[in-house]
C-alpha cells in the first residue's frame, strides 16, 4: 500500500504542486520528489537530515520497490539482481547549479569505488549491519572533528584508498559524505559531547573548578580568548570571544568575566587562571578578586616560570653565554660539512628539540656542556683542519670559543641556575593531575637546589633567589598555593614541613575567603587542630600517603571535620596551570568569531568548535617523558640558522626567548 506523502509535507502552491518538508522546512516540486527528499534517495533533490528513521526507512523501502519493479518489467528477470539500479550520471554544470555540488563531487569519487546504495542504510549483501555502519561513518566523522581536518578531505581518493585498505576490498561500506560530516554525524557528536561535558559538570559543586583563559591576538589583530573549565574529571571548553572592543577598559572585561562566572556557576568557581602579566589583566584580577571574594585570580605557574627562566635570562652573565653558545649552534648546523663532523664525533644533537620552545636553549646549553670534550677534540682533529671554513675568520673565532675554558665554566653556571627551573616546567607540562597543592613546594625545593649548587654562599646564590621572587611574588603566588601546601598530607605529614608566615596568612586567607559564616570559620580553626595533631582518622591516613591524591585523601580520612574537609577538597582539586598546555588550535575559534555567513552556517561552526575543543580536552594526554628526544629539530628554530654559500640568510636573529620583554614567552597574548 502506496504511503501517502501527504502526511509529512504541507503543500504551499497548487497550481505547480508544491510541497514544504514538515521537518526541515524545503521546499519541493510534486510528492515524488517529497518522498525521495524525506527518504534519503539521492537524485534530484537532497536528503532531509531531520527526518525520524521510521519515517526515511518506509518511504525509502517504498521507493525501492518502485524502482525496482519498473526495472523488472522494462528487462525482464536480472541475472544480477544486486547489481545498483541507479543509473552513473554524467557531469552537468547545469545540475550542479541546482544541488549541492559538495556532495555532488563527493558522490563521484566515492561511487567509482564504492557502491553507495542509498543514503544510510548499508549495501546489500555487504554483511554490515545498520549500527555497525552508523557507528564506523560517525568514527570517520570524529577524526575530521577533533583534528580539524577540511571535510574536503573525503573526497580525496587517496582518503577512499586508504580506508578500502583498511575495511577490505569485499566490504561495501558506504564512505560518509560532506553533507553527512556537517549533518546528522555532527549532530550525533554535538548529542555525545554535551553528556560527556554535562558529566564533568556534575562534580563541579562538589570538587569545584578552575576558569582558564586562552587569549592571543590574531593575524587581524583582534584579541580573542577561549574558555576552559577545569576539575578533576576533566576540563571542557565552553565558548570562544572576540574581546577586542573591551580590551583595556577593566570594568568591561570584569563585565564580560561577570557572565563566564554566572555561566559556570559563583559557587563552582575557585579561581580564575590568566594567561597574561600585562597590567591590564593585572587590575581586570584585582577588581575580580574584589567583587568575588570566594575567588582567586592567579597566572599560568608555566607562563610564570618562563617568565623566571626569561627574568635569569636578561642577567648580563647568562645573557652572554647563552648567546655563545647560540653562535656555535649556528656555524655548525649552517654548514653541511661541519655538521657531519660533529655528529661522527659526539654521540647526540648539539640542539635539545622540545615542545617547550622557552627552554630550548637552556636543554641545548646543558648538551654543548656534556658534549664539552667531544667538541674540542673535533675542533683539533684533522677533519676539521681540511674544511675550508677552519681557516675562516668565523671558523676560527668558534675554534677558539670551544676552547675557551671560561665560556665552558661559565656554561656550567648557567646550567646550576636554571635547570632546576627547567625541570618544574616540565614536570608540570608532563603531568595531567592537579599541582595545586605541590607548586609551592616544587618552586621551593627549586630554589633550595640552586642554593646547594653553590654551596649555600649567599652572595652567589641569592641574585639569582631575586629574580624568581620577584615572578613569584607579583604574579605566580596565590593563597591557593599556601593552603595547598599546607593540606596535601604527604607534604604536611613529612620530616621537613615548615610552615612559615606565608603560609600561615595563605592558609587563613583561604578560610576567610571562601567561608562567610564567622561560626564555621572558627570551627575550621579548631579542625586544623584536629589535622595538625594527626587526631581521629587523620592518624590512620597519616600513616597512608603513597599512590592516593591529597583530595581524595581527604575525602576519605576528613569526615570528622566536613568544614575543613569540603574546603581542603575544594583546593586541592585545582590546577595552579593555564590553558596553553592543551595547545587548543586557533584557527578554528578565529573563523568562528568572523562575521558574514548566514545563521545556518554560523551555527553549524558554532558546533563544530564544541566538538572538535572538546574532542582535543577529551583525549589530551601530557607528555610525561622527561626530555623530549624523539622529536626532529625545526629547522627554523631560532638555534638553528639557514645559510647559502657561508652566508646567513638572515642578518640579525632574535634570541628564542626575547630579553627585552617580561611578558614575552607566549606568542600573540593579549
Amino acid at each position: 500500500m502506496a504511503t501517502n506523502a501527504r502526511e509529512f509535507g504541507t503543500i504551499v502552491d497548487h497550481k505547480k504542486g508544491r510541497y514544504q518538508c514538515t521537518y526541515c522546512g524545503k521546499v519541493v516540486s510534486g510528492l515524488k520528489r517529497l518522498k525521495c527528499h524525506l527518504g534519503g534517495v539521492r537524485g534530484d533533490v537532497a536528503p532531509c537530515l531531520q527526518v525520524p528513521e521510521d519515517v526515511k526507512a518506509m518511504l525509502r523501502n517504498e521507493l525501492q520497490e518502485r524502482r525496482f519493479g519498473n526495472a523488472m518489467r522494462d528487462v525482464g528477470e536480472l541475472d544480477e539482481p544486486n547489481l545498483p539500479l541507479k543509473r552513473k550520471r554524467e557531469y552537468s554544470p547545469a545540475k550542479l547549479d541546482k544541488q549541492d555540488s559538495s556532495d555532488q563531487n563527493s558522490g563521484n569519487v566515492i561511487d567509482s569505488v564504492f557502491p553507495r546504495g542509498q543514503v544510510d542504510s548499508p549495501a546489500e549483501g555487504s554483511g554490515v549491519s545498520d549500527s555497525s555502519l552508523r557507528k564506523a561513518q560517525k568514527s570517520i566523522g570524529r577524526f575530521f572533528y577533533e583534528t580539524g581536518v577540511d571535510f574536503d578531505a573525503i573526497k580525496s581518493p587517496s582518503f577512499v584508498r586508504m580506508i578500502k585498505s583498511i575495511i577490505g576490498p569485499f566490504n561495501t561500506m558506504k564512505i560518509p559524505t560532506c553533507n553527512d560530516l556537517k549533518g546528522w554525524i555532527l549532530q550525533d557528536a554535538v548529542k555525545e559531547m554535551q553528556e560527556y561535558t554535562s558529566d564533568i559538570k556534575s562534580v563541579w559543586a562538589a570538587t569545584g573548578c578552575s576558569i582558564l583563559l586562552d587569549g592571543w591576538v590574531d593575524s587581524r589583530g583582534r584579541k580573542l580568548v577561549n574558555i576552559l573549565v577545569y576539575c578533576p574529571k576533566g576540563t571542557v571548553y565552553r565558548q570562544s570571544y572576540d574581546i577586542s572592543a573591551i580590551d583595556g577598559n577593566a570594568v568591561a572585561m570584569e563585565d564580560f568575566l561577570d557572565s563566564v562566572i554566572e555561566e559556570v556557576g559563583v559557587d563552582n568557581v575557585v579561581q580564575i587562571v590568566s594567561y597574561s602579566t600585562s597590567t591590564f589583566m593585572e587590575d581586570v584580577g584585582k577588581r575580580v578578586n574584589q567583587k568575588h571574594k570566594r575567588i582567586f585570580w592567579t597566572v599560568s605557574a608555566s607562563h610564570c616560570i618562563e617568565l623566571m627562566l626569561n627574568k635569569l635570562a636578561m642577567m648580563d652573565a647568562i645573557k652572554e653565554i647563552l648567546e655563545k653558545a647560540k653562535t656555535i649552534t649556528q656555524f655548525v648546523y649552517s654548514n653541511e660539512d661541519v655538521l657531519k663532523l660533529a655528529r661522527k664525533f659526539c654521540s647526540t644533537d648539539l640542539v635539545k628539540p622540545s615542545k617547550i620552545k622557552s627552554i630550548v636553549p637552556f636543554l641545548t646549553l646543558e648538551n654543548m656542556v656534556m658534549e664539552e670534550e667531544d667538541l674540542q677534540k673535533m675542533f683539533l682533529s684533522s677533519g676539521w683542519k681540511s674544511l675550508v671554513c677552519s681557516s675562516t675568520r668565523e671558523g676560527q673565532s668558534i675554534a677558539d670559543l670551544v676552547a675557551d675554558k671560561t665560556f665552558w665554566n661559565g656554561a656550567f653556571t648557567v646550567l646550576k641556575v636554571t635547570i632546576p627551573l627547567v625541570k618544574v616546567l616540565k614536570l608540570i607540562n608532563g603531568s595531567n593531575k592537579p599541582e595545586i597543592g605541590s607548586i609551592y613546594d616544587t618552586i621551593d625545593q627549586a630554589k633550595e637546589t640552586i642554593k646547594l649548587e653553590f654551596q649555600s654562599r649567599k652572595s652567589q646564590y641569592i641574585q639569582f633567589w631575586e629574580a624568581i621572587d620577584e615572578i613569584w611574588n607579583k604574579y605566580l603566588h596565590s593563597p591557593l598555593h599556601a593552603a595547598g601546601y599546607f593540606l596535601n598530607p604527604r607534604l604536611f605529614y613529612s620530616d621537613d614541613f615548615f610552615a612559615d608566615a606565608e603560609v600561615s596568612c595563605g592558609l587563613c586567607c583561604c578560610i576567610v575567603r571562601m567561608s562567610a559564616n564567622l561560626s564555621v570559620q572558627d570551627l575550621m580553626m579548631l579542625q586544623i587542630d584536629k589535622y595538625r595533631m594527626a587526631k581521629g582518622d587523620f592518624g590512620l591516613g597519616s600513616a597512608k600517603l603513597e599512590n592516593i591524591h591529597p583530595a581524595l585523601w581527604w575525602s576519605k580520612y576528613g569526615e570528622e571535620c566536613p568544614e575543613l574537609q569540603k574546603m581542603a577538597v575544594r583546593i586541592l582539586s585545582q590546577t595552579c596551570d593555564g590553558a596553553s598546555k592543551y595547545n587548543l588550535k586557533r584557527t578554528l575559534a578565529e573563523a568562528l568569531l568572523t562575521e558574514g555567513r548566514n545563521q545556518i552556517e554560523q551555527e553549524r561552526l558554532r558546533d563544530l568548535a564544541f566538538v572538535h575543543y572538546n574532542l582535543q580536552l577529551q583525549n589530551f594526554k601530557p607528555d610525561v617523558r622527561n626530555d623530549f628526544s624523539d622529536e626532529e629539530i625545526d629547522p627554523m628554530d631560532d638555534w638553528i640558522v639557514e645559510r647559502r654559500h657561508g652566508k646567513s640568510i638572515r642578518n640579525d636573529e632574535p634570541m628564542l626567548i626575547d630579553l627585552d620583554s617580561e611578558d614575552s614567552t607566549r606568542e600573540g597574548v593579549v
